[in-house]
């Protein structure tokens, strides 16, 4: 079998329905059980044909050599020269990079260890300021997490406009309030503005040393010593960590502070368990690459441009935002790893929603609209409510009877009434909503977009996409950036 892309392009079309019709085997070729999660890529297009020739073109563009690079904490990230190693974060990698990592973590353990104690004071509120994979990681772990917890209430603000602040000002106490700054450079703008406003509230309130109420997470400890915070409060770690990875560093300590030690133990050691599945299992039957093999059947075959996970699970409901940052940062390039264009369509464009709430809002267009959406159903089989048993069946089924009705739709006299079928989707189905659990679904989307960017041969690590923009305000601030007349007049308007 040729190992290419022309190979991809020309697999057979063949419908859903026909699909399962012709194979009595599909449900089990296609789904299988990892760390406690069911995957399920039978109602996809995938057939174990495309499967084979996915592997194929993994094998020609190098994915087992790379995917031992990155394990084995050699440079991955090439356009900044730099290894990729969130995965030692986890146990899973070069060994004086997971013995760093033990370092660090056990650091953070003391710390938290003093802070129980009550070292710094007593706290009841914590309060952590940062952006973009310095708050979406930790955010979604203390939400879907610690929703039951009595240990802190924590706080996460990222968004620059003041009143995400205000919010959290109004419920905190400023005297029982820890502020924890998470900046890898710790000198991100929007970060270290609201961790400046922060201290002042704290000031104004009669907090005689709100430094000392400061802990900092950075890979760049003198920078967060010049900014005013004492050595021992600083929890650093590798450079080689990307922000959007970095979750099971010290970015990760408001989730080991709010939940407890133990459980963010249980966090790193479900996604060892993807790690180590991920590293060893054929790729016939490794989730990552078969996650993958789908992603890109739909946007290379197909001609997808979107992609849709639903969280049929209310702890679970900012996944779809943490999602879009794993993967369109990642793989929202233009370029590949040599500087040269890709020629083809590389991420789609992630999207999606709570179940079931987004059924009455934009399934609509998932079932009868005119573009193609392959849709990604998130539930968990045991409940985390206490209510009646029926709220969380009713729940599943909903989400189950959803990816049915995509697949095989259905034909009446009536046009408007008609549903053409044949739309995919995938179901990935948690025993229960665990940290091991969500540490395992975390590293499977981490290594999914890895697989993506391999057989695109772009770089998933870098994020100069980002920059621009930035730039440009920060030189507007200063006087120092000519724009286009659309631009000026909006400043003016705003500004005067």
């Amino acid at each position: 079998m040729a190992a290419d892309w022309s190979t991809i392009e020309s697999l057979p079309q063949t419908p859903l329905l026909d699909l399962f019709a012709n194979d009595p085997n599909r449900l089990a070729s296609l789904s299988l059980d990892v760390a406690g999660i069911h995957f399920d890529w039978s109602k996809t297009h995938l057939t174990p044909e495309a499967v084979a020739a996915f592997a194929e073109l993994a094998k020609a563009k190098g994915l087992a050599a790379k995917r031992d690079a990155l394990f084995g904490g050699e440079v991955v990230n090439v356009t900044e020269g730099r290894a990729v190693e969130h995965t030692a974060e986890r146990g899973e990698g070069k060994a004086e990079s997971v013995a760093t990592a033990r370092q660090s973590h056990a650091r953070m353990r003391a710390l938290i260890d003093a802070i129980e104690a009550e070292a710094l004071g007593p706290i009841r509120h914590v309060l952590h300021i940062g952006i973009g994979g310095s708050a979406l990681g930790p955010d979604l772990l203390v939400d879907a997490l610690g929703r039951d917890s009595d240990r802190y209430d924590v706080a996460i603000v990222s968004n620059v406009d003041g009143m995400a602040l205000e919010e959290v000002f109004k419920r905190f106490d400023p005297a029982a309030t820890l502020l924890v700054v998470a900046s890898k450079t710790f000198t991100t703008t929007e970060t270290m503005l609201n961790a400046t406003s922060a201290l002042q509230w704290m000031t104004e309130h009669g907090v005689e040393d709100p430094y000392g109420r400061v802990i900092a997470l950075t890979a760049n400890p003198a920078k967060a010593v010049e900014w005013g915070v004492d050595e021992t409060r600083i929890l650093p770690f590798a450079e080689s960590v990307g922000g959007r990875y970095s979750l099971w560093s010290t970015i990760g300590f408001p989730a080991a502070l709010g939940l407890g030690w133990d459980a963010f133990e249980e966090l790193l050691e479900g996604a060892a368990e993807m790690d180590r599945h991920f590293r060893l299992t054929d790729l016939s039957q490794n989730a990552p690459a078969l996650a993958a093999f789908a992603d890109l059947y739909y946007t290379q075959v197909r001609h997808a441009e979107t992609r849709a996970p639903f969280a049929y699970d209310e702890r679970l409901r900012l996944l779809p935002s943490y999602l879009q940052q794993l993967e369109m940062e990642s793989n929202g390039k233009g370029v590949t790893v040599d500087g040269q264009p890709v020629g083809r369509p590389t991420a789609a464009i992630t999207w999606g929603g709570v179940g079931t709430d987004a059924q009455h809002a934009v399934f609509q267009l998932l079932h009868q609209g005119t573009h193609l959406v392959p849709v990604e159903f998130i539930a968990v089989i045991e409940p985390g409510d206490v209510l009646s048993d029926e709220h969380h069946r009713q729940l599943l089924l909903n989400a189950f009877a959803q990816g049915a009705a995509l697949m095989k739709g259905k034909t009446v006299d009536d046009p408007a009434r008609s549903y053409s079928g044949d739309r995919p989707s995938s179901t990935i189905l948690l025993d229960t909503l665990d940290p091991r659990t969500l540490g395992a679904l975390i590293a499977f989307y981490e290594h999914r977009v890895f697989v993506n960017g391999v057989l695109l041969g772009i770089n998933s690590f870098d994020q100069f996409g980002v920059e621009l923009g930035k730039e440009m305000a920060k030189a507007a601030d200063q006087g120092g950036q000519d724009f286009d007349p659309s631009t000026e007049d909006l400043i003016k308007r705003a500004f005067g």
